[in-house]
């Protein structure tokens, strides 16, 4: 893990080549977003007018190096995002992206047991947010499935559990389960379960990442090639 100094200075570094590339890059230059960085992960705000657009924007920025995650909050076409907020955490990073600072009576809670599945409708919501959820569940691959189940097609899971090597992870007895990035490969490429196509996936020595895109069958997932940006 980087030190809390280098990583505030490698945050400042990321946000200037992001600024650069939206600048400079005739593909996303128009776009009315903004993007800041915590602790390598890349928060975006704004509006594009497409789906594709803000795909394009997630991909170009998940290739910087040194980017955990892109988590965003963009308006597509004029429409907000529907955004769920699995939680077990307060990390601050998902907080400031997901809105849950608001007063209680701006947001909408809603208390359910993960084990049971989510009570939401099919392809309801445009970001979900699984931060520091999977390793209390003594299998989490139901709410996994569940997750893809509730997406849109152009939605995103955000995926942020225990790196299973960092002493604090094994430390904590309350823990069910730990994570490594090749988890996440065998997340997305589980046969006979619902596809997964890995926009990102990386470790900071703390912590696992991954960002998620449901497929709707198997014969569009990603390909070798894609898969080794992250994966062994």
């Amino acid at each position: 893990m980087p030190t809390q100094s280098r990583a505030l200075l490698r945050d400042h570094a990321l946000s200037e080549i992001a600024a650069d590339v939206l600048a400079h890059d005739e593909r996303v230059r128009d776009f009315s977003v903004e993007v800041r960085f915590d602790r390598g992960v890349a928060l975006v705000s704004g509006a594009v007018r497409y789906p594709a657009h803000a795909r394009l924007l997630r991909e170009m920025l998940g290739r910087l190096d040194g980017v955990l995650a892109v988590w965003d909050r963009l308006w597509v076409d004029g429409r907000p995002p529907v955004v769920v907020d699995v939680r077990c955490s307060t990390d601050p990073r998902c907080t400031a992206i997901t809105g849950t600072e608001r007063q209680p009576d701006a947001a909408s809670p809603l208390v359910a047991d993960a084990l049971r599945g989510l009570p939401l409708a099919d392809a309801s919501v445009d970001r979900l947010y699984a931060v520091h959820v999977l390793e209390f569940l003594p299998d989490y691959l139901p709410l996994i499935d569940d997750c893809h189940r509730v997406l849109r097609s152009d939605g995103v899971l955000h995926i942020m559990a225990p790196y299973w090597q960092h002493p604090d992870a094994v430390a904590d007895p309350t823990l069910r389960r730990m994570l490594d990035v090749q988890t996440v490969k065998g997340i997305c490429t589980r046969q006979g379960a619902p596809q997964w196509f890995p926009l990102h996936a990386a470790c900071d020595g703390e912590s696992v990442f991954a960002d998620l895109v449901p497929l709707p069958s198997p014969a569009s997932a990603a390909d070798d090639v894609w898969l080794s940006r992250f994966f062994d």
